[in-house]
């Protein structure tokens, strides 16, 4: 018995009759089971909240196609390690390559297992909490299957710790009552490793034979679960959801999960800077004193420190959520960035091109190049982009007062050359 790992790792399961609370994939005549009676399954996105059993699942279909089996981390594995699991796959075509977090990976990242996923060398399985639309780029996406995975129902929770009272061995030897399980599952919210575990800690609270209450789970909460652990899972999540309630413009939620980061011992540097990259990528010119304001929370938390710091980070993150949004800044950069991946480096108009020396000037350098503030309103139209880019519009302001501003005011100038 190695009672050393955790009961939610002890209670995988290893067959896909044995999953739990994916009836919809797992069940008779359902998707991935026809999949394993064909002896043959899709590359695949597992789409589910933590806990779900993405990765129970990938295990158990390897075990059942008693298939090469290689698992990454997008939070620790580089290109570096996509390739060398690929090369090993090249002499035993339908490897499985399960990657945790895929939707960690960059572009570069995802692209590297593009070409092994379609001649065949892997089967990829990746596992991702968040929507692949948004966040598996497109030609990956388009070669692998997505499947949702769904938090567990109630009932299906109860089997879970029922099957680990009655086959885990330590756990059946403590012969603990279950008297009351209305906490256990409210406080696992579908996650079934939450779940697993919570019940372990319990467990070793209280007298073999005694009675595990809804008293007793919620004491051994607040002395365990408000833990955060800054290199793993949670740390992830606390500060996506943080983010993504920042830009959600909910001020109340922000401000809690915030106080998760501080409770938890988050480093000043890490939130703020953070809250940098939001008021830009978020709020951008809707609101640019945002930027100010956040770059500057940065510098005064760092000086200051805790506990004093926490009231900046509060005010910084309340201001970030109420103010109006755009990312329209960012849209652009990312856009003029995949147009240039795509057409490559085009010259510089000679009409911009600086011309330091005589032999420049002869050889048109800055030739015909007119300075908007010899004209009225310190504008004068001109092409500023290489020619065959001419009237791309990278920049389309927000639907905000202050982009709206910004809108009238190019559309007064460029007329309609880029459709403002």
């Amino acid at each position: 018995m190695n009672h050393l790992a955790p009961l939610a790792e002890r209670m995988r399961p290893q067959r896909i009759e044995d999953v739990v609370g994916q009836e919809h994939l797992t069940g008779p005549g359902k998707v991935l089971r026809i999949s394993l009676e064909a002896g043959r399954i899709p590359s695949m996105i597992l789409w589910g909240p933590p806990g779900t059993g993405k990765t129970t699942l990938a295990t158990a279909l390897s075990q059942s196609l008693k298939r090469p089996f290689y698992t990454l981390s997008a939070i620790s594995a580089g290109v570096k390690d996509i390739r060398e699991v690929i090369d090993r796959s090249k002499g035993m075509p339908g490897s499985i390559l399960f990657i945790d977090e895929i939707h960690r990976f960059n572009k570069s990242q995802q692209d590297a297992l593009l070409g092994a996923v379609e001649k065949g060398w892997i089967t990829l399985i990746g596992a991702t909490t968040e929507n692949p639309s948004f966040e598996v780029n497109a030609a990956l996406l388009s070669r692998c299957q997505v499947y949702t995975l769904k938090s567990l129902e109630p009932d299906s929770l109860r089997k879970l710790l029922d099957h680990a009272q009655r086959h885990d061995e330590w756990a059946s030897s403590r012969k603990v009552i279950l008297k009351e399980d209305q906490a256990l599952l409210r406080l696992s919210g579908g996650d079934a490793r939450k779940l697993l575990n919570l019940f372990e800690l319990c467990v070793e609270q209280i007298q073999p034979g005694g009675e595990l209450t809804d008293q007793v789970v919620m004491d051994t909460a607040r002395q365990f679960i408000a833990r955060y652990d800054k290199d793993g899972e949670q740390h992830y999540d606390i500060i996506s959801a943080f983010i993504k309630s920042i830009r959600g413009s909910d001020p109340n939620a922000a401000v809690y999960w915030l106080a998760r980061m501080i409770e938890g011992g988050e480093s000043i540097s890490f939130i703020a800077r953070r809250m940098i990259i939001l008021a830009s990528e978020d709020i951008g010119n809707a609101n640019p004193t945002a930027l100010i304001l956040a770059n500057n929370t940065f510098e005064a938390a760092e000086k200051i420190g805790y506990p004093e710091a926490r009231i900046l980070l509060s005010q910084c993150a309340i201001y970030l959520a109420s103010s109006a949004k755009s990312n329209a800044s960012y849209l652009a950069i990312d856009q003029a960035l995949d147009l240039l991946r795509k057409n490559g480096d085009q010259p510089v108009p000679l009409h911009l091109r600086n011309a330091p020396t005589s032999l420049m000037k002869k050889e048109g350098y800055g030739k015909g190049y007119q300075y908007a503030h010899q004209f009225p309103g310190n504008f004068i139209e001109q092409e500023f982009l290489p020619d065959v880019l001419s009237g791309t519009k990278f920049f389309d302001p927000g639907k905000n007062p202050r982009e709206e501003e910004i809108r009238v005011w190019l559309k007064n100038r460029w007329k309609d050359k880029y459709n403002y």
